[in-house]
């Protein structure tokens, strides 16, 4: 996307208003529901002594944004009384609670916003050397009961542009700081991100300091761990003078204890089954964050 394709403020003036109807009938034609008030819990006060971003009031995040526009050179606050689209992406692979006052802070940024949250495909992340742990379907999902969030989009690009920003109607494309300088942030991501940003249209959401690290998951796959326990068996009852077991191994898991009480391919079996067990066990326990 070069610098000719990029938005004027007449195209701009085109996604707010376009045919100079109101936005509220151009949500009508894209069968889009008015946005639901959200009532919200008030955090603890554990939660605003630890996490940066807790007690920011609706007024403080609009009057951040308006500031952060109206110094931006290309930055426009909106008139009153409008409701704005206002767009957010990423993997959401694992919800944070960054990523959730990320969202809210999207969501508060104007009096009035149709937050979009676009969930970015299984392909496209494996293709960027990115592999989700869970479905795209089951991130979707995710989004989908926020609070926050009014519409997932299903179909996201991997790098926004200006005709994506044009179909979809977006005001506003929220970006948290410090993503053009993070070095894990993807650079193509970025160069859709840096053109909105230099005609005024994203809206910075501030980071979330004092969270817990997010876990590292590793999907786990029985096929790849099992077998090296089955070929050692193989290879001991191959040796000469041993004797095969006459009866099937346990299926239950059997603790270490108890091992030397049986023959060495219904241990080695033994020692498998309670190694899928433990992993079985570990993915069915919820990650923390």
């Amino acid at each position: 996307m070069d610098s000719s394709s990029v938005l004027s403020d007449e195209d701009y003036d085109v996604i707010s208003n376009p045919g100079q109807r109101s936005l509220e009938s151009s949500i009508a034609d894209l069968h889009h529901i008015p946005a639901l008030t959200t009532y919200e819990l008030p955090p603890s006060d554990a939660a605003k002594e630890r996490l940066s971003t807790v007690a920011l009031s609706p007024v403080d995040i609009q009057a951040y944004v308006q500031n952060a526009l109206t110094t931006s050179s290309a930055g426009k606050f909106p008139r009153n009384n409008m409701t704005l689209r206002v767009y957010v992406d990423g993997v959401f692979d694992v919800l944070t609670a960054g990523h959730a006052h990320q969202l809210r802070q999207a969501k508060l940024s104007f009096p009035s916003v149709h937050l979009i949250v676009g969930v970015l495909s299984d392909e496209q992340c494996r293709a960027h050397n990115t592999t989700p742990h869970f479905s795209h379907l089951e991130r979707c999902e995710l989004m989908r009961h926020c609070r926050w969030v009014d519409e997932v989009l299903y179909d996201a690009p991997w790098t926004v542009n200006d005709r994506f920003i044009i179909d979809k109607r977006i005001d506003y494309l929220a970006l948290e700081e410090g993503s053009s300088v993070n070095p894990e942030f993807d650079k193509e991501r970025l160069k859709g991100y840096d053109i909105a940003k230099r005609l005024g249209r994203v809206l910075p959401t501030r980071m979330t300091t004092g969270l817990t690290a997010a876990p590292l998951l590793v999907s786990y796959d029985a096929s790849k761990d099992i077998p090296p326990f089955r070929e050692l068996a193989e290879m001991v009852l191959e040796q000469p003078g041993h004797n095969t077991y006459t009866h099937p191994p346990p299926k239950t898991s059997t603790t270490t204890s108890g091992l030397e009480d049986l023959g060495a391919m219904e241990a080695l079996e033994a020692m498998s089954n309670e190694l899928a067990e433990r992993c079985a066990r570990k993915q069915r326990q919820p990650a923390r964050g």
